[in-house]
């Protein structure tokens, strides 16, 4: 086999140089492949990933035993060439998987996944972690009321539109922060449907997290997205039949030490002074002076009768 001659393998060595910045370029302008999902509300295939917190619980256990494998890649849920035929390309019962077999433990039809709990009518910001940034459109659905965590999620069991959707979000610190106004008509165990279609590639992510919303009467007053309950509103207005001022009849007891100290603290404002010598609540200067003048008279007369005495 003939050797290629020095010289010639020295030129290829430099061509090979001198495009080695332009082979460069163009395989940085081929699109990468998008990853990432959900962290908050935390999705199930994160929350039962070895990344998750939740991976010990009774439902990340059934969840990884039907796979067979862990959910270590959780930021690989994609499914390609779906182009917005969501409800066609995927079936019902496997919306959590995206009919995808690695994933397969996530459609488990179960009461208790890990959740995030969430007040009806508020804002939440979405936190969906991506570990290589790409441009595309977030839709996020949520089960419709009177949704049955207990049966396999369907098509069926979400509306027809998005409540939310957003398109090329900012990637900051590793993560999208999307701003949503939850629907205000939820109550109890829901599921977050969150699709990212990506306009940067071919795929599409398909993401269930689990949430949950106070009923009615567990809602506690004060807040705009809260209402009393029955049993408060009912002793409020019985309040004041039991208050001691209004119910008590015309020979009561002396009011306590800090109720009469209330009334002389208002006496000033509420009646004259001169009103206390009438009330005989307390001395008042005339009275004073008229009983000094007394002690002086007899004590005069006193001295008088001595001295006739003494004579």
């Amino acid at each position: 086999m003939a050797r290629m001659p020095w010289t010639t393998a020295r030129r290829t060595s430099a061509a090979v140089a001198a495009l080695t910045p332009f082979l460069l370029t163009l395989f940085a302008a081929v699109p990468a492949q998008a990853h990432g999902a959900p962290t908050d509300p935390v999705s199930r295939v994160f929350a039962c990933s070895p990344d998750g917190a939740s991976s010990g619980t009774a439902a990340c256990r059934a969840a990884i035993a039907a796979n067979g494998s862990s959910f270590a890649a959780w930021d690989n849920l994609r499914v390609a060439n779906v182009n917005g035929r969501d409800r066609q390309t995927i079936p019902d019962g496997k919306l959590c998987s995206g009919n995808l077999p690695a994933y397969r433990g996530l459609d488990l039809a179960r009461a208790d996944w890990p959740a995030t709990r969430l007040s009806p009518g508020a804002t939440l910001t979405m936190k969906y972690v991506s570990t290589i940034p790409h441009t595309g459109t977030f839709r996020m659905y949520l089960t419709k009321p009177g949704y049955d965590p207990s049966k396999p999620l369907k098509w069926s069991d979400l509306p027809e539109r998005p409540f939310a959707e957003v398109k090329d979000p900012a990637l900051t610190n590793g993560a999208y922060r999307i701003g949503m106004t939850l629907p205000r008509d939820r109550t109890g165990r829901q599921v977050l449907y969150t699709i990212w279609q990506n306009s940067s590639t071919a795929d599409t992510y398909y993401s269930c997290s689990d949430v949950v919303f106070p009923a009615a009467a567990e809602k506690e007053t004060g807040g705009a997205d809260t209402v009393a309950t029955p049993s408060a509103s009912k002793t409020a207005k019985k309040e004041p039949a039991k208050s001691p001022t209004a119910s008590a009849p015309a020979a009561t007891p002396s009011p306590t030490p800090s109720v009469a100290r209330s009334a002389a603290a208002v006496a000033p404002d509420s009646s004259p002074v001169a009103a206390d010598a009438d009330t005989g609540t307390g001395p008042s200067a005339p009275m004073l002076a008229g009983g000094a003048a007394g002690v002086l008279v007899l004590t005069g007369g006193a001295a008088l009768a001595l001295r006739l005495r003494r004579r």
